[in-house]
């Protein structure tokens, strides 16, 4: 399994490569530019889960998050935008991970603690960069929620890759 990560390594690397190019954009945005508010008052009709979504609520960067606080479509455009970083940072965990996997063939630790500080570092670099654009701020929550994805995605690859490396020398054993 090594041999056939180490030929695919360029393309785990162009797929961080990738992955920050979008992040650098995206944290170059004003908040206006790339708000999903509009699109969800003028699409989402209804307001769905109403009911439900107004007795959530919790503190998030210092900010009690609420429908009461913020409205309806705010609040939602508020989970999109978590589920945004969480995601992408769960996918760029786990491109670092495939890049660097070979590097720490004999050392567990290693493959899960040096990329997932690597996100970590991207993720605060990223708010940073955010904290340059105007009409935006920093904030170490969300480089928390950050570091959070990335441990994730890297955690479930090393487990789906022990299990198939595993199975692999299961089947070998019956042939």
């Amino acid at each position: 399994m090594n041999n056939s990560l180490k030929k695919k390594e360029k393309w785990f690397w162009g797929g961080v490569v990738l992955i920050e190019l979008i992040l650098f954009y995206s944290s170059s945005m004003i908040y206006k530019q790339q708000t999903s508010v509009p699109f969800l008052e003028k699409y989402v009709h209804g307001k769905p889960f109403y009911n439900g979504l107004k007795l959530i609520h919790f503190n998030y960067g210092g900010k009690v998050q609420s429908i009461e606080n913020d409205g309806y479509y705010h609040f939602v455009e508020f989970f999109i935008r978590k589920g945004a970083h969480f995601g992408t940072y769960l996918i760029l965990g786990v491109f670092l991970c495939l890049a660097l996997y070979t590097y720490f063939q004999h050392n567990n630790f290693l493959r899960i603690f040096v990329p997932w500080m690597m996100a970590t570092g991207l993720a605060a670099f990223d708010e940073f960069h955010q904290g340059l654009t105007g009409g935006r701020t920093p904030s170490v929550t969300d480089v928390i929620l950050d570091s959070t994805g990335a441990f994730t995605g890297i955690v479930l690859l090393v487990v789906v890759l022990y299990l198939i490396s595993r199975h692999k020398k299961i089947n070998r054993k019956l042939i």
